[in-house]
C-alpha cells in the first residue's frame, strides 16, 4: 500500500494536479490481504473520497485497460480526473485469496501449470506452424536488454545480452530460455487521466487517447481458439479504426512482452508482417532501439526493465507517454507523435490495445 501511495503521489506531482482534485480511482485486484473492497481500502489509505472507483482485473492488460475505462468514466460525467495505479511487493509469501479457477482441475493435472509452460506451448505451436528459428525469438530478448542499457531504472541496466547469450541461458520450458522469460520485480506504476481542459493547463504536452480496443477469448490455454494468434488482433484493429490510423503510422510500439513469443505474435497480429516473418521484420526494422524505423519498448520492456506484477503492463503506458511528450531522457525517439500500446493477460487471453497521440 505504501508503494502504491508513493507512485500515486509522484504521478500527481508530475501532472501538476493537487491530490484533492482526483475524483476517480482504478486499482488492481487483491492488494495485500484485501481480496474484496479493494478501491475502498486504497481510497481510505490515500485519504480519497472518489466519485468513481473500480477494480480492473485483466492480468497484464489491466494497466492499458484502466486508461480507456478512465476516459469513458470522464466522458460519462462521473468524474474529471482518475488515478490509475498498480503495483506489488516481492515478499517471499504474498498473501492471496484461494485460487479455485477451473484450470486447476482440468489443465494443471496434465502439466499445463503456470505461465512458463503455457507460453512454451504457444511458442512450440508458432515454431511448428511457421518454421521460425530460436534465433528469431532471441532477437526480441536481446533487443530488450539493449534498450535496458538506456534506462538506469531497468533491472538489467548494465547487463546486456546478445542473441547467443540468450540462447545459451538455461532452458526453462522448451523452447523458452531463461532470458526469454520476464523477470518479476517489486515496483509500482501510476497514470493520471483527466479532461482535455485540465490537461491543457498542466506542465507537459498533453497526450490524448485516440483509440482503444479490448477482447477476451479464454482463460486456460487449453481453451484458446488459436495457439498462433490472439485477441490482440481484433483489439488493435478496433483501436486503429477509432484513431483513423494504421500500424505503420505508429512512431512508437509499446508492446507487452512477458515472453518473446508474445512480442512475435503481436508484431504479426498487428499486420506489420505476415505470420512467421517477425524475425525478418525485426532485422529490416533495424532492431528495437530508439533509432529503429519503428522503435519497440525503449524502456527495456518487461524483459529488460522487469515486471512489477500487474504494473508490468502499465510500464508500457508510462513509457509511451514519456516518448510522446519528449521526456524519455537518454532514449528519446525523434518526432514521436503516435504510439501503440498493448496489454496481455493470462495466456494470450485478455487483450487491450491503445493508440495514444500527442496533441497539436
Amino acid at each position: 500500500m505504501d508503494l502504491l501511495f508513493k507512485v500515486s503521489a509522484e504521478a500527481a506531482e508530475d501532472a501538476g494536479i493537487e491530490p484533492g482534485a482526483i475524483d476517480g480511482l482504478l486499482v488492481g485486484p487483491q492488494v495485500g490481504e484485501t481480496p474484496q473492497h479493494v478501491p475502498a481500502t486504497v481510497a481510505e489509505y490515500f485519504g480519497m473520497q472518489p466519485t468513481m472507483s473500480n477494480v480492473v482485473d485483466l492480468g497484464g492488460a489491466s494497466g492499458p485497460g484502466m486508461i480507456w475505462r478512465a476516459a469513458a468514466a470522464i466522458e460519462a460525467g462521473q468524474c474529471d480526473t482518475v488515478l490509475c495505479v498498480l503495483g506489488n511487493h516481492r515478499n517471499p509469501v504474498a498473501p492471496r485469496s484461494p485460487n479455485r479457477n477451473p484450470a486447476r482441475e482440468f489443465d494443471t493435472p496434465f502439466g499445463a501449470s503456470g505461465a512458463n509452460t503455457s507460453y512454451a506451448l504457444l511458442m512450440q505451436a508458432h515454431m511448428a506452424e511457421y518454421g521460425c528459428a530460436p534465433e528469431d525469438y532471441a532477437l526480441i530478448a536481446a533487443g530488450a536488454r539493449e534498450n535496458a542499457q538506456l534506462n538506469p531504472m531497468a533491472i538489467f541496466h548494465g547487463q546486456p545480452a546478445s542473441v547467443e547469450e540468450v540462447l545459451a541461458s538455461p532452458m526453462v520450458a522448451s523452447p523458452l530460455h531463461l532470458f526469454e522469460i520476464v523477470m518479476p520485480v517489486a515496483g509500482g506504476e501510476a497514470v493520471i487521466v483527466t479532461t482535455a481542459k485540465r490537461a491543457a493547463k498542466g506542465p507537459h504536452r498533453p497526450i490524448e487517447l485516440w483509440g482503444a480496443g479490448e477482447k477476451l477469448t479464454h482463460r486456460a490455454v487449453s481453451q484458446a481458439p488459436s495457439l498462433t494468434s490472439g485477441p490482440l488482433k481484433p483489439s488493435m484493429e478496433r483501436a486503429f479504426s477509432q484513431a483513423g490510423l494504421g500500424v505503420k503510422q505508429m512512431d512508437f510500439l509499446s508492446l507487452y512482452d512477458c515472453y518473446t513469443i508474445m512480442v512475435a505474435a503481436t508484431i504479426e497480429d498487428a499486420g506489420l508482417c505476415a505470420p512467421g516473418e517477425f524475425g525478418a521484420w525485426l532485422r529490416d526494422n533495424g532492431g528495437m532501439g530508439p533509432l529503429a524505423r519503428q522503435p519497440i519498448n525503449t524502456h527495456g520492456g518487461q524483459l529488460g526493465f522487469g515486471q512489477p506484477d500487474l504494473a508490468g503492463g502499465m510500464t508500457h503506458v508510462v513509457e509511451a507517454v514519456r516518448q510522446l511528450r519528449g521526456s524519455a531522457e537518454g532514449r528519446q525517439i525523434d518526432n514521436c507523435n503516435t504510439a501503440l500500446i498493448t496489454g496481455n493477460g493470462a495466456t494470450m487471453s485478455e487483450a487491450v490495445a491503445l493508440v495514444l497521440g500527442a496533441s497539436a
